[in-house]
């Protein structure tokens, strides 16, 4: 279990967010073997489904939670609506929260069926409140449902001494600029090496330094590196960097760019703004829900809006402490709890017009 809270981090941290503001957490997932585990106010446990009569994992699920009695279900995904009416079924009554994890709407001739199970829901969170417009502009949730706009995680990243950070990890630049995501084409890496490559030219001490994963678009990075002088000798391509390193190369960073087209949320964004990292990233929905006024947007493939962006940062900041103090009061794991305490509230006391 230890290590499946490891490989999803955003599981604990739901959890203990929402833990912390005063509700009673039980997380239960689908697991090869039972096992329980308390940990920051929250209950684990892992349920097997009875795999000598076939059943769905949820009717696994749904045993577990009688015995529980919960007040309301909240679960990951926006995909596993076959999986809320199930449990809809098994416990009538109990209001039911999906929420979205970057999940993709079903295909035009599956949407009876996903409308039909997505009745079966009170509620419903994104990040932003945009990124809920094409469920309810394909009719797949009632009018009734309610949206709540709530960050998808938070982060435990905490700021560090710039200085001891960069001797740490080796990163230098006037301003040091680190970018954390895929080198693929929804992330627009080439967009980002051209903004940087014109911001250069005002910009002289930049460097910039990217870690990434899986890495597609990578020999076209190269290669866009390397016929270019402006950006030859100032971009470092770290490749993948173990995400305990993650917070060090953010502490050291006065800027963090992104160049995404769509996200749910942006994991990188809010570990970067956690570190007091200056947060110069995209227009999209979710980026202006977690920034609000802290950073620096641009248009997505405007390279000359980046480089834009990228000298504003250098000349009118936000501070480390401002980035810093936005992520507390807004995606902290506390501010985050809040939401969710509330959330929880709403949809307990019935549906709307319901009295208390």
């Amino acid at each position: 279990m230890a290590e499946t809270l490891a490989q999803w981090p955003s599981l604990a941290d739901v959890a203990e967010a929402a833990a912390s503001s005063g509700a009673r957490i039980t997380v239960l997932q689908s697991a090869s073997h039972a096992e329980q585990l308390h940990r920051h106010g929250v209950e684990y446990r892992f349920v097997v489904a009875d795999a000598a009569t076939h059943l769905h994992r949820f009717d696994g699920m749904a045993c577990a939670l009688v015995d529980l009695r919960p007040d309301l279900m909240h679960i990951h995904s926006l995909g596993a609506a076959a999986g809320a009416h199930a449990l809809s079924r098994a416990l009538p009554g109990v209001p039911i929260l999906l929420q979205d994890h970057a999940d993709r709407m079903p295909a035009w001739w599956r949407r009876p069926r996903w409308r039909r199970w997505y009745a079966s829901a009170r509620g419903a969170a994104f990040t932003a409140p945009e990124l809920a417009g094409p469920y309810v502009s394909a009719g797949l949730f009632d009018p009734s449902m309610r949206l709540f706009s709530i960050p998808e995680s938070t982060s435990r990243f905490t700021p560090g001494s710039r200085a001891s950070a960069r001797a740490e990890t080796g990163l230098y630049g006037e301003p040091c600029v680190v970018w954390v995501g895929h080198l693929q084409p929804n992330k627009d890496p080439l967009s980002v090496l051209d903004g940087v490559a014109r911001a250069s030219e005002a910009l002289p001490g930049l460097q910039l330094w990217c870690a990434f994963g899986t890495a597609p678009l990578l020999e076209q990075v190269q290669r866009r590196i390397a016929d270019d002088p402006r950006l030859a000798g100032r971009v470092h391509l770290l490749g993948r960097v173990p995400h305990e390193r993650v917070q060090s190369l953010l502490r050291a960073a006065d800027i963090f760019v992104s160049g995404s087209h769509r996200e749910s949320c942006g994991y990188a964004l809010l570990e970067a703004m956690a570190c007091g990292a200056t947060p110069v990233v995209t227009d999209i929905p979710s980026f202006r829900a977690l920034t609000g006024d802290i950073g620096h947007r641009w248009a997505c493939g405007d390279a000359a809006a980046l480089a834009k962006a990228l000298i504003d940062a250098v000349a009118r900041g936000p501070s480390p402490q401002a980035a810093r103090a936005h992520f507390e009061r807004h995606l902290s794991l506390e501010a985050v709890g809040r939401r969710w305490g509330d959330a929880y509230a709403q949809l307990a006391r019935g549906p709307r017009g319901a009295p208390s």
